[in-house]
C-alpha cells in the first residue's frame, strides 16, 4: 500500500491558522516565523492529510525553549538533527508536523520559495502533484518518499530564486 493523498481541501488554511495562534501563543518571541508549507499550503493540490508548519528561532539551542512549549500543546518531539527539530500531532484536530528550524539553515527558504512558486505557477503545481502521485504510489515510507520528490523540489527552488 503506498502513501495516502486525498483532494485539496479549503479547511486546511483554517486549521493551520488555529495551530499557528497556539503555537504563536505557546512561543512568543522566540518564533520569528511561523509558515503553512508543504502541499496542504497550496491550494488545489493533491496532499497527504498532514499540515506541515514551518517555525523559524534563531538558535537551536536550547531546545527547551521550543520543545517544552510545542509539548505542552500536545506535539510530540520525533526528532532532531542538525538545525531542525521535527514534532508530530493532533493538536489542532488533524495530523500536523512541526518543523522548528534555525533561521540560518537553508531549509526554510527552500520550503517558503517552493511553496510560493507553487502557489503562483498553477501549471507546475500540477506537474508536482503528478510526480507525487507516482510516487505514492511507489512507495509505502513516508521518508523514501520524501527523499524522491526531493531532486525535483530543489529543481523548481533554483529556478525560482533570481
Amino acid at each position: 500500500m503506498g502513501i495516502r493523498l486525498v483532494h485539496h481541501n479549503p479547511e486546511w488554511a483554517d486549521i493551520y491558522e488555529r495551530a499557528e495562534a497556539d503555537i504563536r501563543d505557546a512561543l512568543g518571541e522566540d518564533a520569528l516565523s511561523i509558515d503553512h508549507v508543504g502541499s496542504t499550503a497550496i491550494p488545489g493540490i493533491d496532499s497527504k492529510p498532514v499540515i506541515d508548519i514551518l517555525v523559524l528561532v534563531e538558535r537551536y539551542d536550547p531546545e527547551a525553549v521550543y520543545r517544552i512549549p510545542l509539548e505542552s500543546l500536545g506535539y510530540v518531539f520525533k526528532h532532531r538533527d542538525l538545525g531542525h527539530a521535527f514534532f508530530e500531532g493532533h493538536p489542532s484536530g488533524m495530523s500536523t508536523q512541526v518543523h522548528v528550524v534555525e533561521e540560518s539553515s537553508e531549509d526554510p527558504r527552500m520550503m517558503v520559495t517552493f511553496r510560493d512558486y507553487l502557489r503562483t505557477h498553477p501549471d507546475e503545481a500540477r506537474r508536482y502533484e503528478q510526480l507525487k502521485h507516482t510516487l505514492a504510489d511507489r512507495y509505502s515510507d513516508g521518508i523514501e518518499y520524501a527523499d524522491a520528490k526531493s531532486e525535483y523540489v530543489w529543481e523548481v527552488v533554483r529556478r525560482a530564486e533570481p
